[in-house]
């Protein structure tokens, strides 16, 4: 059996996490540091948290990834890790799960935990582009938020039950939420960037969408799904898809392959490819204020088909408004003739 080449891909020194982050995911970020009490329940938790314990729950019932145990998983790791020129490399593990999941946790020491289903389905390109995802989020510094926002949506419940006392858990959870969706698209980002093969990262979002139906599926009919889920000319769909994402940490399949796809368009996929991206070397002067205009950016055209149907809908509300006036003065102009 003759063996498949091995592609070579473009290696990216000392890239910064910088390159990939979605702007709304920078000024997330940015947003949930400031929310007041923020910075003291983060403190809190982490003391609540035992990695240790989660860690050794891992040990005692998954299968750790290393040279002896799915080496292919191993391999492709090492491979994701250098051409996204990772410094240190986290723990992976396979979990026994009937889920298309897979997730990156920890506090202080980030590991990646794969779902057996998401193994089972994937082919090996697109179990790199997962992995590589999953580092894009440890690299970020997103698995403390993940963890975090796993441990307030306990508490919230708990708080949820006492009057007012849970109110302000319940705000910086639905920040969180709000943060995490955006990581994802970042965290995709980072994928491409180590697979280089934009095909294949759209497959990945075709296969979570459908179970893994891919000879069902057309690349061009998926992608007008996804610009029908996200085009609206009415408000009630507008104010609907708000509420359908409120508490979902991970943004719908269609969407994330959209999204994917506009920035392969915009040309930064390409400019990082031919060398030109932010350096870690540069991140302790990075501009906060300016991450925070591209997040208020990103969020204005984000919300811009929404403004639209709102904007609609206050002219049409305005008219009728209008209408009911003119026939009252007219009714009265006529009793009072």
């Amino acid at each position: 059996m003759t063996e498949k080449p091995v592609r070579a891909r473009t290696p990216l020194p000392g890239i910064s996490s910088r390159a990939w982050e979605h702007p709304a995911d920078k000024g997330a970020l940015v947003a949930l540091r400031k929310l007041r009490g923020f910075d003291t329940v983060l403190k809190a938790l982490s003391g609540l948290i035992n990695e240790r314990a989660v860690r050794l729950s891992l040990l005692g019932d998954a299968v750790k990834v290393d040279e002896r145990q799915f080496t292919r998983l191993h391999r492709l790791l090492t491979d994701v890790g250098a051409t996204l020129d990772a410094t240190e490399l986290p723990e992976m593990f396979v979990s026994a799960n009937p889920f298309l999941n897979a997730s990156t946790i920890g506090m202080n020491k980030p590991t990646i935990v794969l779902n057996s289903a998401l193994v089972d389905l994937l082919d090996e390109e697109e179990l790199r582009f997962v992995i590589a995802h999953e580092l894009g989020h440890a690299l970020s510094g997103h698995a403390v938020y993940q963890t975090l926002l796993q441990r307030l949506l306990v508490l919230s419940g708990v708080l949820g039950t006492v009057p007012l006392g849970g109110l302000g858990i319940r705000v910086i959870v639905a920040a969180l939420f709000e943060w995490s969706r955006k990581a994802e698209l970042s965290a995709d980002r980072a994928g491409l960037l180590a697979t280089q093969d934009p095909q294949v990262a759209f497959r990945v979002h075709m296969k979570l969408a459908s179970g893994g139906h891919l000879d069902d599926l057309d690349t061009t009919s998926f992608f007008a799904q996804g610009a029908e889920y996200d085009e609206s000319g009415d408000l009630r769909e507008s104010v609907l898809r708000l509420t359908l994402v409120e508490r979902v940490s991970h943004p719908f399949a269609v969407v994330r392959a959209k999204e994917l796809r506009r920035w392969v368009d915009s040309g930064a996929y390409t400019a990082i490819l031919a060398g030109t991206y932010p350096r870690r070397e540069d991140d302790a002067s990075a501009d906060v204020s300016e991450a925070a205009r591209e997040a208020a950016q990103s969020y204005t055209e984000s919300f811009r088909n929404t403004s639209d149907a709102l904007g609609r809908f206050v002219q049409e509300t305005a008219g009728v408004v209008g209408s009911v006036k003119g026939w009252f003065d007219e009714t009265f102009r006529r009793g009072e003739a």
